[in-house]
């Protein structure tokens, strides 16, 4: 097989989720561990007792996968193409980096930094799925690619903050502006980091002002696909679609749950919005 295409389970994406003979696809999981428990991130994953056993217990958290779990990989193509959770978050990009180094054909092996998480690696997996099936190169395709998740935009609301805060992706001084009962900030991954972009009083405030700034960033938008996932936020994120569809005429809003690895850290009534 020529290509194929690698992403983390931080994606939310199914394991079927491109079934093509030209093109290999596979994702490797992260896995969580709660108390004594642990859970691999893959299509089995039951997320709801997952968050229940995480509210019992006092101790969790979350491993990336070994630089083995992509090197095994690299065999089966002569070009591959590694989608990775943004490395300001997680150690799966350098796991990813790990295993290139080790491979005797390096060169043929390109790690993505998706600077994001969820809908952006989605969006990078796509990309690449149409750049190969135009016939590029595989340096065509890294210039190409490169420069597409550069254009990318990430925004997301959550209820809680704690996990973030507790495993050290985001400051205690920011964690506890965001955790307070009404002030409802709506962050942003800037260049792979979390920040807070704005803070609004109240979540139908918060959604409002989110959707305003989704249109002053897209760029090309009848062309542009959102991505919207959600850990149990499906009134929220159903109305945030029907409001998109008022005001813009984006290609395609899909709206998928998030898996695993993001709702370790979104928790219930957490979204994320990516174009």
């Amino acid at each position: 097989m020529k290509f194929q295409i690698l992403v983390d389970s931080c994606s939310d994406l199914k394991s079927n989720y491109i079934e093509d003979k030209n093109i290999g696809f596979k994702i490797i999981p992260l896995t969580i561990n709660v108390g004594e428990k642990e859970y691999i991130d893959n299509d089995t994953i039951d997320t709801k007792s997952m968050l229940e056993d995480m509210k019992k217990s006092k101790k969790s958290s979350s491993a990336c996968p070994a630089p083995q779990s992509f090197l095994d990989e690299f065999k089966n193509a002569d070009y591959t193409f590694v989608v990775t959770i943004t490395s300001k978050l997680s150690g799966c990009y350098n796991s990813a980096i790990v295993a290139k180094n080790s491979y005797e054909k390096s060169e043929n092996i390109h790690v993505i930094d998706s600077k994001a998480v969820s809908g952006t690696e989605i969006l990078i997996v796509d990309k690449l799925k149409e750049l190969i099936e135009k016939g590029l190169s595989f340096e065509e395709i890294k210039q190409e690619i490169d420069k597409y998740r550069d254009e990318r935009e990430l925004f997301f609301i959550l209820q809680k903050f704690d996990n973030l805060v507790n495993n050290g992706r985001m400051s205690r001084f920011a964690g506890l502006i965001a955790s307070t009962l009404v002030i409802r900030p709506i962050c942003v991954a800037d260049n792979g980091e979390i920040k807070i972009a704005k803070k609004t009083i109240g979540i139908k405030n918060a959604i409002s002002k989110m959707i305003q700034m989704i249109g002053e960033k897209a760029k090309d938008i009848e062309n542009s696909t959102i991505i919207i996932t959600h850990c149990f936020a499906n009134e929220e994120v159903n109305q945030i679609k029907i409001e998109l569809e008022k005001r813009y005429k984006f290609k395609e809003i899909r709206i998928l749950e998030t898996k695993g690895i993001c709702s370790f850290y979104a928790l219930e009534k957490g979204f994320i919005v990516c174009i």
